[in-house]
């Protein structure tokens, strides 16, 4: 296997062997979308006039679209190989796994269920605890969007929470003490058209 794989999976903190990290995605490039879907059948006629309208390209990807999905499928597999168990989030929040379970169901943690397991992102603890302001953030997030979507923009820069003056993704907004309050007004408009 390619040592530049191995080195690129340990800097990004990833414990898992490239072999391990190609099976994931695999795994996940099977499971998303066909390959060259047709924008235009998600919307109805009347949608489909108003984005046309507005210049969005609503016909097939094609071959040549390959990198966006390709993002996807990697950002897919980083996401669930650096997240935690149940038993691995009771671990380092030093509770019952029941409490994380209860939290889960009431949602003060998010998380999906992958093969009739919890994982839990990453992003949303900190040491010990969970994330600064989290319970917070969580309770204003559509409850339609996906993992990846809160993942991504939990960890994207916000040119709306400057930390020292830069752009900051709204975990290090948090970390450093940021108003969770600003957070969760940009993150009740995920999945809102702009």
């Amino acid at each position: 296997m390619s040592p530049a794989l191995e080195t690129v999976l340990a800097k990004a903190g990833l414990q898992v062997s490239p072999d391990e990290f190609l099976a994931l995605v695999a795994d996940a490039a099977r499971r998303l979308a066909p390959p060259h879907p047709e924008p235009a059948t998600y919307f109805t006629p009347d949608q489909q006039a108003a984005l046309t309208d507005v210049g969005l390209d609503l016909s097939p990807a094609g071959p040549g679209d390959a990198k966006p999905r390709t993002r996807t499928v990697v950002a897919h597999a980083v996401l669930r190989d650096s997240a935690l168990t149940v038993n691995e989030a009771a671990r380092q929040l030093q509770v019952d796994t029941s409490r994380i379970r209860h939290r889960l169901g009431v949602g003060r943690l998010v998380g999906w269920k992958d093969r009739g397991s919890w994982r839990l992102p990453a992003w949303q603890f900190a040491g010990t605890g969970v994330l600064p302001g989290l319970e917070t953030v969580l309770a204003d997030i559509p409850s339609d969007q996906p993992a990846l979507v809160v993942a991504a923009f939990m960890t994207t820069l916000q040119e709306d929470l400057p930390v020292d003056g830069k752009p900051a993704t709204p975990r290090d907004w948090l970390l450093a003490g940021g108003d969770p309050r600003r957070v969760a007004t940009l993150a009740s408009t995920l999945g809102t058209p702009a």
